[in-house]
């Protein structure tokens, strides 16, 4: 069996081919190659092509199945494909997520940082411990947008810690939803909940409906002492409008791990955003690294590797997906 990997998830072979129950042969190429047909005569008559994107101009090689090492496929041109070709995602990111948000809403309301850069031995008198009383994630209510893996594992943190915990779903119907919540509505019903949310975290997928969806008029509908952590993908949110939103203190804060542009290739620099959101006193910016962990790949390689043991014995594959776009 031909296993070709590209970019990131090249690096992961060894953990791959561990897991595998027959010897494969095994070709790693650059990130480029998530677009480009340069390398296309190396993946041609591929059993399964291991990418996070795939984008063609011109006819695409020959491969039989498409794993995509994660589970977002907005990087996918399924128009592209060839003929016959499946394609698969894997998830297991949800922990890591929901741990990184939690850690956000602590971050806000303990501020570890600020706790101990304000130790000090030489100040250590009665009148330097007349301490100023800090917030609690105990009793505050938090809205999250989207309701699907990530949204029900932050949910189930958050109420471990006490919040309230409003979902957002197209599936919501008289209040309820599938889940670990205490109230849902749907996305048309959204700005009427945010005047009441202290933390709104958006964990839905992007797609046309909800691409810009968060813009100039949640903002406003939003409370200036409430904070917003985007673990989705930057362009649910219109950068203008959030830029604003800091800039002008319409909010208190956003934590922002997503972002608007993304390298091409190793040497490939790109600005982020068309705004230096980290500039701001009240974003705090992270590389996209919310579900980045020693734990998620060891769970999505083996549930990779599990995949290909199913192609090779002939059996149905889990996590297959289609598009819309294909028939």
């Amino acid at each position: 069996m031909k296993i070709v990997m590209v970019g990131e998830a090249a690096t992961h072979r060894d953990a791959l081919s561990a897991a595998l129950d027959f010897p494969a042969q095994f070709i790693a190429l650059p990130r480029e190659a998530h677009e480009s047909d340069a390398w296309d005569d190396q993946i041609e008559g591929a059993d399964v092509l291991v990418s996070m994107r795939f984008k063609r101009r011109s006819p695409a090689p020959a491969f039989r199945l498409l794993h995509v090492p994660g589970a977002g496929l907005d990087g996918i041109d399924f128009t592209a494909l060839p003929a016959g070709a499946t394609v698969c995602n894997v998830f297991e990111h949800e922990i890591p997520m929901a741990e990184y948000a939690l850690a956000c809403m602590l971050e806000y309301q303990v501020e570890l940082a600020a706790l101990r850069a304000r130790f000090s031995t030489e100040q250590w008198t009665h009148a330097y411990l007349k301490r100023q009383p800090r917030g609690e994630l105990f009793g505050k209510t938090v809205v999250i947008v989207g309701f699907g893996r990530i949204g029900h594992a932050v949910a189930s943190r958050a109420q471990a810690f006490g919040l309230h915990v409003i979902a957002i779903s197209a599936r919501a119907k008289a209040g309820r939803v599938d889940g670990p919540m205490d109230e849902a509505y749907t996305p048309a019903e959204l700005d009427q909940v945010l005047p009441r949310a202290d933390f709104v975290i958006l964990t839905c997928p992007l797609d046309e409906r909800t691409r810009g969806s968060f813009a100039a008029a949640q903002f406003a509908a939003m409370r200036p002492d409430a904070v917003l952590i985007n673990i989705a993908r930057a362009a649910v949110v219109d950068p203008h409008a959030l830029y604003h939103a800091l800039r002008d203190n319409l909010i208190a804060k956003a934590y922002l791990d997503v972002w608007y542009r993304y390298p091409s290739g190793d040497t490939d620099l790109v600005a982020p955003a068309d705004y230096r959101f980290e500039d701001l006193p009240n974003a705090y910016c992270t590389p996209h690294a919310s579900g980045w962990t020693q734990g998620l790949f060891e769970r999505r390689y083996a549930f990779i590797a599990a995949n290909i043991n199913r192609l090779h014995q002939g059996q149905p594959l889990q996590n297959v997906v289609t598009s819309p776009n294909r028939v």
